[in-house]
């Protein structure tokens, strides 16, 4: 077999035959109990269970084996296992590495969630968490200590969207024997190749831009051939499994999955170059420019962009930022991205998620999902949302 380009990929991965049945799609395969017609076939099911044989529900059904194989296709490593959800993923992924006396690393712009995580759940599992700055690169070396067993990225970060060398600190992590972890969710499977640049395993939250709809929750961690055992029987003994209906949508997304973050950067650069241009506006925190740290990082290695990222204003207050986001058309309030639709969010106390690195910029923080609708529509949404923030700063 040729190989293939991406585009062909995204639309080809996990069809096989032996998943579609013929189908054009792996249809949902639904199960607890897998039955078997002799004692041989059972034992033969019972030794190759961890390799894409039903065996039982909570292994995967062809559905869930489908969608496995074409993330792998696409991101690279070796397996993928399944969660619930990103966050389920992300610590499922830290528990199958870490006992109690350990140490890990974290970068300091990580999801909140996962912050809370470690002082909430690690912290109390005898696990100590080190934070540090995004942009440290080869100071990383400082940090580590004798006990450390992972360092986790997260590039580019949330929120403040710092873009970090990936390539460097996975070089120096593995130097010491760590295992490096990534949360992708930002690049989705196709703009990033984390397995090209050091990553032991990638973590996505499917729920992001592989569902694309805004209607599942999904998590993934894809593991290179060094931690994939490892990985997967830990969160198999831990109980993690997802719905075969939920895993069909995350295929089916996928297929658009290109197209979908084509638009989505279109969009969202037209927009942030738009918003740079604002008087109201300090800096974008876009990696696709260079007005955000680690943009360098950001054109070495990434392929491509999507509709997530930041914005700092020069100057606001609690009141303005309501008016702004209390009037909005088209930009909805939500906790997500990587639905079709735009959302917008204010984070006027970053300081209070950092602790290795404070913010540097003074006025608040808006965070935006540029979504699939036009930009026309969306850039006049946001010239109202600035009239009113203006009218009460200037009353």
């Amino acid at each position: 077999m040729g190989k293939k380009e991406l585009d062909t990929k995204i639309v080809t991965a996990g069809r096989a035959k032996k998943w579609t049945q013929h189908l054009v799609n792996p249809p949902v395969s639904r199960a607890s109990t897998i039955v078997f017609d002799s004692v041989a076939e059972m034992k033969h099911a019972t030794a190759n269970r961890a390799n894409k044989e039903l065996f039982y529900g909570r292994r995967g059904t062809n559905t869930h084996f489908a969608f496995q194989e074409a993330m792998v296709e696409l991101e690279g490593g070796v397996g993928c296992a399944l969660y619930p959800c990103g966050t389920a993923a992300i610590s499922n992924a830290i528990l199958s590495f870490v006992k109690a006396g350990d140490h890990i690393l974290m970068v300091d712009g990580v999801y909140e969630p996962t912050r809370d995580f470690c002082d909430k759940m690690l912290d109390k599992m005898g696990v100590e968490t080190t934070y540090y700055d995004p942009m440290i690169g080869e100071g990383i070396r400082d940090l580590i200590r004798p006990n450390t067993t992972v360092l986790f990225l997260e590039s580019p970060c949330s929120i403040t969207m710092e873009v970090q060398d990936v390539p460097t600190l996975a070089r120096i992590a593995h130097e010491h024997d760590l295992v490096v972890m990534l949360d992708n969710t930002w690049a989705s499977p196709i703009n990033f190749q984390p397995f090209e640049h050091g990553v032991d395993i990638s973590i996505q939250a499917a729920t992001k831009y592989i569902v694309g709809h805004s209607d599942v929750m999904l998590g993934t961690a894809t593991a290179n051939e060094r931690c994939w055992d490892q990985l997967r029987e830990s969160s198999y003994l831990m109980g993690q499994c997802t719905s075969p209906d939920d895993v069909y949508l995350a295929m089916r997304g996928l297929r658009t999955l290109g197209v979908r973050l084509k638009q989505h950067e279109q969009n969202s650069l037209k927009i942030a170059k738009w918003l740079a241009e604002r008087e109201e506006v300090d800096h974008v925190r876009h990696p696709a420019l260079e007005s955000c740290e680690g943009h360098e990082f950001y054109q070495r290695d990434f392929k491509g962009c999507n509709g997530l990222f930041s914005l700092v204003l020069n100057r606001g207050n609690t009141e303005a930022l309501t008016a702004l986001l209390d009037g909005m058309e088209h930009f909805s309030m939500g906790y997500s991205w990587g639905g079709f639709e735009s959302l917008i969010l204010a984070n006027e106390n970053i300081n209070t998620i950092r602790t290795a690195k404070k913010k540097d910029f003074a006025g608040p923080m808006l965070r935006l999902h540029i979504g699939l609708e036009d930009c026309g529509d969306l850039i006049r949404d946001l010239e109202k949302g600035f009239e009113r923030f203006n009218a009460v700063l200037n009353s």
